[in-house]
């Protein structure tokens, strides 16, 4: 679809705009990890304070798992977006993709193993590698396959596990593990370097071991496939042409979402009901919240709120290194040492305090240069001297 200087540049705003939404929904989810042995305790019965206990039970309705498939389909989006560009030029994109994704590989594991280990640009970049495979298809095709890929596993896998909690309820509860919340709180709340680091590696283990590489298949490339779709078929431009529509698909998939994530406050909380929460309200929530972003980037008055977020959104890669760089200076003995003494509370405003100054940061950068400084070495690696188009 041609578009017109005005829509190409709401569609960018639009875009920007998700991105940065991603970063600050990330962040506050990561905080936690940042500040406490998440990994390793039942969130439900963790925190005791009443502002504590508040303010987890909205992150975990709204933006719990909500964000990073959100984050993912901006990924698959992108890379369908220079597929195409590749292509008008005449180019093949698979050696700008294996650059591309290489280079993110990289990035992702300085991250996982000497930042923090709940990297996801690992999992972006190894998904990113098979995404290469499937381009070629239409959007329509990678939208269906998208879509299959991440209802059907996870709704057969929901199921299994109420079925496994009306029969045995001890066979879904939440463990909370003593021994590695004591190893957590004295590796990163007093240990070495070298201690910090073997932490950060069980850690990253634990999350993406082998005996999960099912769960994350069905829980990250799907989205991917989405993304990409959307691009081929612009349904962002279809969406901006048409407001209404996207105002009536945010209505819908938001309250489906919402009941989804709503089960575990509805019932006892509990695996099953925490996993159909995450792997398909979470889904629902994060198209929910494109298409308002969508919806209000055709409105004047609210386009100018979404200029901050793009701001950050332009510099997603910088800015989300940074969170980990500036949560791990904060929390582990290296920094401050603040690992497991604050409260969520004082981690939610935590995040909206050091957003904010990536917002104000991201616009000074882009005053000056066009990309954030990740973004440009990306850039580089991917397509060296050669022009971008």
């Amino acid at each position: 679809m041609e578009l017109a200087p005005n829509d190409q540049q709401q569609r960018i705003l639009s875009i920007d705009s998700l991105r940065g939404l991603s970063l600050l929904g990330i962040f506050l989810v990561n905080m936690m990890a940042f500040h406490s042995p998440y990994l390793y305790y039942n969130p439900y019965e963790w925190w005791d304070r009443p502002s504590d206990v508040m303010n987890f039970q909205w992150i975990d309705l709204f933006v719990q798992a909500s964000f990073y498939p959100l984050f993912a389909m901006l990924f698959g989006f992108g890379a369908a977006m220079q597929h195409e560009k590749a292509n008008k030029r005449g180019v093949s994109y698979w050696p700008i993709g294996l650059k591309r994704f290489s280079f993110l590989l990289l990035i992702g594991l300085i991250h996982a193993f000497l930042i923090w280990s709940g990297d996801i640009l690992i999992n972006y970049a190894v998904f990113g590698f098979l995404l290469l495979i499937l381009l070629r298809y239409s959007g329509k095709i990678l939208i269906i396959t998208g879509s299959v890929l991440l209802f059907l596993p996870n709704l057969f896998l929901g199921l299994l596990l109420l079925l496994m909690a009306k029969t045995d309820p001890t066979s879904v509860i939440f463990w909370t593990d003593i021994t590695s919340i004591s190893q957590s709180i004295s590796a990163y709340g007093s240990g070495s370097f070298m201690e910090i680091t073997a932490q950060r590696t069980r850690d990253w283990l634990t999350v993406n071991g082998l005996e999960t590489v099912l769960l994350q298949f069905i829980s990250i490339f799907p989205h991917l496939l989405i993304g990409a779709g959307v691009y081929k078929l612009g349904v962002i431009s279809k969406w901006m042409d048409k407001p209404a529509s996207a105002l009536r698909v945010f209505g819908s998939f938001f309250t489906a979402g919402v009941i989804l994530k709503a089960l575990p406050i509805i019932f006892e909380p509990n695996l099953a009901y925490t996993f159909i929460q995450d792997s398909l309200g979470g889904p629902l929530l994060a198209i929910s919240y494109a298409a308002l972003v969508i919806f209000l980037s055709t409105k004047k008055p609210a386009e100018k709120l979404l200029h901050p977020l793009a701001a950050a959104g332009r510099m997603s890669l910088t800015n989300y290194l940074m969170q980990s760089v500036i949560g791990t200076l904060i929390f582990y003995h290296y920094g401050l040492g603040l690992y497991g003494q604050i409260s969520l509370k004082t981690g939610v405003w935590l995040v909206l305090a050091i957003f904010s100054i990536q917002v104000l940061f991201s616009k000074i950068w882009l005053s000056k240069f066009s990309q954030g400084p990740m973004e440009s070495l990306w850039r580089k690696v991917t397509y060296g001297g050669q022009r971008k188009g």
